[in-house]
């Protein structure tokens, strides 16, 4: 049998050491307790980037709107598990209602569940209650006809020890 040699014991204990202080400043519990803020932007179009963010119970998002049109975030009650967020229907300025600066909306998570949005003024429900193009009632229609896609997202709040 071959022994494992003192130094080799000491290596293998300092990587393993580092990764548990490693797995213990990067966790969920810890990112939410140091009050860390994710950012959901809006580029310079209309979409929310990215589409789905995980957070813990107990963080922040922040929507930061580059676009120079206005946009919106609105609840889709229907799907929120959020309690605490339900019914939002907050503006979220551009960049030329804002004084050239980009606008930002933040709002906190501090229970478990999904938090289902849409731009009111890029989407409406339909009777199933899913967010889809404004279509011909409505919205913005490119030379070609199209009214693109919703402009939706959706924030899954995983349970932290905030």
């Amino acid at each position: 049998m071959k022994r494992v040699s003192r130094k080799s014991a000491l290596i293998v204990s300092a990587v393993l050491l580092l990764m548990v202080l490693g797995a213990l400043i990067y966790s969920p519990a810890a990112h939410a307790r140091r009050g860390v803020v994710d950012v959901v932007m809006v580029p310079e179009e209309d979409r929310f980037d990215p589409f789905t963010i995980v957070v813990t119970a107990g963080s922040a998002v922040r929507w930061i709107n580059n676009d120079s049109d206005g946009h919106t975030i609105v609840s889709d009650d229907f799907f929120n598990t959020t309690k605490q967020n339900r019914g939002v229907n907050i503006e979220l300025p551009g960049t030329e209602d804002n004084g050239g600066q980009p606008g930002t909306v933040t709002l906190n998570f501090g229970r478990p569940g999904v938090f289902v949005y849409y731009c009111r003024f890029h989407s409406h429900l339909d009777e199933h209650h899913q967010p889809v193009a404004p279509g011909p009632e409505g919205g913005i229609q490119d030379d070609s006809g199209n009214f693109g896609t919703p402009m939706m997202g959706v924030v899954i709040v995983l349970p932290g020890n905030a």
